[in-house]
């Protein structure tokens, strides 16, 4: 079966770092776009990044760019979002996705262009 898991998350201060990772299986990796989504206590689930199969283009929502970063291993069948600059309003489960060669724009805000999901890790940021 295919599954998601993601892990890295924690307790941090504001300002701090840090670095996810989400490891697939049951799938072939390099055939998937992959998702980073989060969802803030209350609030909606909402797009963080995303990364083509091809690992050709990325994408970020506006609230995270120029401090988070996607990146993808192949080898290791692992996605990652490495989160510098942390803010409190960043503070949330997030969780990671793949989808099936996808291409063209926009599928990677999609979440339900997306096949499969993680169960999420906890982010917490304090002030």
């Amino acid at each position: 079966q295919v599954q998601l898991v993601e892990s890295g998350g924690g307790m941090v201060q504001a300002g701090d770092s840090l670095r996810l990772s989400c490891a697939a299986s049951g799938l072939t990796f390099s055939n998937y776009n992959m998702g980073w989504f989060r969802r803030a206590p209350g609030k909606e689930r909402e797009f963080v990044a995303g990364i083509h199969w091809s690992a050709g283009s990325k994408y970020y929502a506006d609230s995270v760019k120029g401090r988070f970063t996607i990146a993808r291993d192949n080898a290791k069948n692992t996605v990652y979002l490495q989160m510098n600059s942390l803010k409190p309003e960043d503070t949330a489960v997030y969780y990671c996705a793949a989808l099936f060669r996808a291409y063209g724009s926009p599928w990677y805000p999609q979440p339900d262009k997306y096949n499969y999901w993680g169960q999420g890790t906890q982010v917490t940021v304090s002030s």
